[in-house]
């Protein structure tokens, strides 16, 4: 098979970078992701390269070109090549000498196929000639690509092996590129091998479970991992409740119209208990911003959409409504319109300050404070009310100050 290699080729600085590599000698060919997209008609963004020379060749040939090479995962045979513009990876080719399925020690190559054996899928295992369009399969790749099935090279329990982080790419792959029910056998080696995924740090973890759930529509996928007990060693909260509530809420986004929320979708899978969310989000390692948002989003909605927005901040205030089935709207609005309105609307600042109190004549103290809390609550309750209905609150709020004073 081939495919047409126009649209990388057209890339600034890659022809540069192709024949600083010696191309014409076939030292170099697209690998990986860019190639099984390019065939499936997707869009590339990241684009990489194998070459058959070894990093410090790869370095040496580049500056002589004037590429800038950076070295940033050289004892693994990676440089990172930016040429006018345009970054590549480039990876020498490589066997697997030892992995302990967090890290692996490797021995260069120059066999194209010894490098695909390493792989973890067949269908990331494939290799373009620049100059032909031509495509390398050693494992089969194509037709599973043809067939749109996920499958390990070789033997999948090999493969979970050498890097343990093969489990969850497996499920992510299979959501993103597969229909129907996931290949067997490799469902049955990451069945078997879930608890390997204790030995990952966090991050890993995290980053590829958001990777998942950032996907269109990744429930089915879940579904399988919950069933087969993929989340058991690293994520018990999740349940088939849980997975349910993702159902739903991809079903709400479909109605909403809604861009996709991992981290929401994550909020939907946990138990609906901020100190369960808390204690999740510290397990993964997630920021700040991310900590806050899932345990916010655990706490079903109560009152308007624009009680929400203003108290929340209007992402936040999206993230309750839509986690929360069962909220209606006091205006008659349903949860998608609610939902499309907080977005066009603007949250407006509550129009007076503690020093505008200090200056109508109340005291400096706790009071300022608990009479700015009052005015504000009551200000909410009546639907953000201005001008002479705002003053009245006010006047009201100071005065009972005032007497309390």
């Amino acid at each position: 098979m081939t495919f047409d290699p126009a649209p990388f080729l057209a890339r600034p600085g890659v022809p540069e970078l192709l024949a600083a590599l010696k191309v014409e000698a076939d030292g170099v060919r697209f690998v990986g992701g860019a190639v099984r997209d390019a065939i499936l008609g997707a869009p590339v963004s990241d684009l990489d390269v194998a070459t058959v020379f070894e990093p410090p060749r790869v370095i040496g040939y580049l500056e002589e070109a004037g590429i800038k090479a950076v070295p940033t995962g050289i004892e693994h045979g990676t440089i990172t090549a930016v040429s006018k513009g345009t970054v590549v990876e480039v990876t020498t080719l490589r066997a697997d000498v030892e992995t302990d399925g967090r890290r692996a020690t490797v021995a260069f190559t120059t066999d194209w196929a010894q490098d695909a054996a390493r792989r973890d899928f067949t269908i990331n295992a494939l290799y373009a000639d620049p100059r032909t369009g031509e495509v390398a399969d050693f494992h089969g790749g194509l037709d599973d690509l043809a067939a749109r099935r996920v499958r390990f090279i070789g033997d999948p329990h090999a493969r979970i092996a050498e890097d343990h982080l093969r489990i969850l790419r497996f499920f992510r792959f299979h959501a993103r590129f597969a229909e129907g029910a996931p290949d067997a056998d490799g469902l049955a080696a990451c069945a078997e091998m879930a608890n390997t995924l204790k030995s990952l740090s966090r991050e890993r973890i995290a980053d590829e479970l958001l990777k998942l759930l950032a996907l269109p529509d990744p429930h089915a996928t879940v579904a399988v991992m919950q069933d087969h007990g993929i989340f058991d060693p690293v994520l018990p909260e999740i349940d088939a409740a849980g997975v349910e509530r993702l159902r739903q809420l991809l079903a709400f986004e479909r109605e909403a119209g809604r861009k996709f929320r991992p981290i929401r979708r994550l909020a939907a899978l946990l138990p609906r208990d901020p100190d369960v969310a808390r204690e999740v989000a510290s397990r993964l390692k997630f920021s700040k911003e991310q900590r806050d948002r899932l345990s916010s989003a655990a706490v079903p909605a109560e009152g308007s959409a624009r009680e929400l927005a203003y108290r929340l901040g209007p992402l936040y205030a999206i993230d309750r409504i839509a986690l929360t089935p069962w909220w209606e709207s006091a205006s008659g609005r349903s949860r998608a319109d609610a939902v499309r309105y907080i977005e066009r609307w603007e949250v407006p600042r509550l129009p007076v300050k503690g020093g505008d109190l200090i200056a109508m004549g109340l005291a400096p103290g706790p009071a300022v404070a608990r009479t700015l809390r009052a005015i504000e609550n009551e200000w909410i309750e009546h639907d953000f009310a201005d001008d002479s209905a705002f003053d009245a609150i006010v006047e009201r709020h100071l005065a009972n100050a005032r007497r309390e004073a």
